[in-house]
């Protein structure tokens, strides 16, 4: 009766090991599609290759997949993106400052001719 209890528990600890494994390296794909990752499937194929090559893989996909955030991208540079109505406001107020740059300018010359000022 032990003998088959024994052959139980080592089929039952076999199979949660192999499973066990199987989810353990579907952590990184897992948060990438917590994420919304762009590269969810490629994370998820380098999981099943890490496999194969004795985990060696597994640390770099947890840090790929960690990297992205949806709501801020990929953390690298500006945290804030503008927006497109943001840019052309400020391309309006930019564009107004150079006008008015231009016309004090044309005013000041106008005034150095009329005073006879010049080269």
């Amino acid at each position: 009766m032990l003998d088959y209890f024994a052959l139980g528990l080592l089929i039952f600890v076999g199979l949660v090991m192999f499973y066990g494994i199987i989810v353990l390296h579907d952590i990184p794909y897992e948060i990438a599609v917590h994420r919304n990752h762009p590269h969810q499937d490629a994370i998820h194929a380098t999981g099943w290759v890490s496999l194969f090559t004795l985990h060696a893989l597994w640390p770099f996909l947890w840090i790929w997949a960690m990297l992205y955030r949806e709501d801020r991208g990929w953390g690298i540079g500006s945290s804030v993106q503008p927006s497109a109505a943001d840019l052309q406001r400020e391309v309006q107020e930019l564009q107004q400052r150079v006008a008015q740059l231009e016309a004090a300018q044309a005013r000041a010359s106008e005034a150095r001719v009329e005073s006879g000022g010049g080269i």
